[in-house]
């Protein structure tokens, strides 16, 4: 057996701190509470500045990016409630565009635009001369 020390791909990454003043602020703007760095940074009682260069560290990204998909994956579920709510609605354009939202995402979705073609042969270079028949004709190319 050999004694060699372990290294450090052997042991786990310890992950980098992040200050409890960052954790607040990442909480603010995923609840919503804070609509923009500087709101969410006041909140915290940091600078703009220091929050914004925190937040371009890929731990901290990494933090929000986890948070934010948290609360997309609860609020998903209301959502979708909510859309199925409105299938009941008095208003008949909520009733349809809910329905035609419920639909497409079960791969029903209608046509979005008719299919008309028109096949006109205009070729670009043509000029149509809207002049009265007094003038004499002009050659506008080189």
């Amino acid at each position: 057996m050999s004694n060699t020390p372990a290294t450090t791909a052997d042991k786990p990454a310890k992950p980098k701190p992040i200050s409890k003043k960052i954790r607040t602020a990442i909480d603010a703007m995923v609840r919503g509470d804070a609509k923009t760095i500087t709101a969410a940074a006041e909140q915290a009682g940091l600078s703009r500045e220091h929050l914004s260069r925190e937040l371009s560290k890929p731990h901290i990204a990494n933090l929000l990016q986890e948070k934010v998909a948290r609360n997309l994956a609860v609020s998903s579920a209301r959502a979708g409630a909510t859309k199925v709510d409105l299938l009941d609605s008095a208003n008949d354009m909520v009733r349809d565009r809910a329905s035609s939202f419920i639909l497409g995402l079960a791969g029903h979705s209608p046509a979005r635009e008719p299919s008309v073609s028109f096949n006109i042969e205009v070729r670009a270079g043509y000029v149509i001369d809207l002049g009265s028949d007094d003038e004499p004709m002009k050659t506008v190319s080189p």
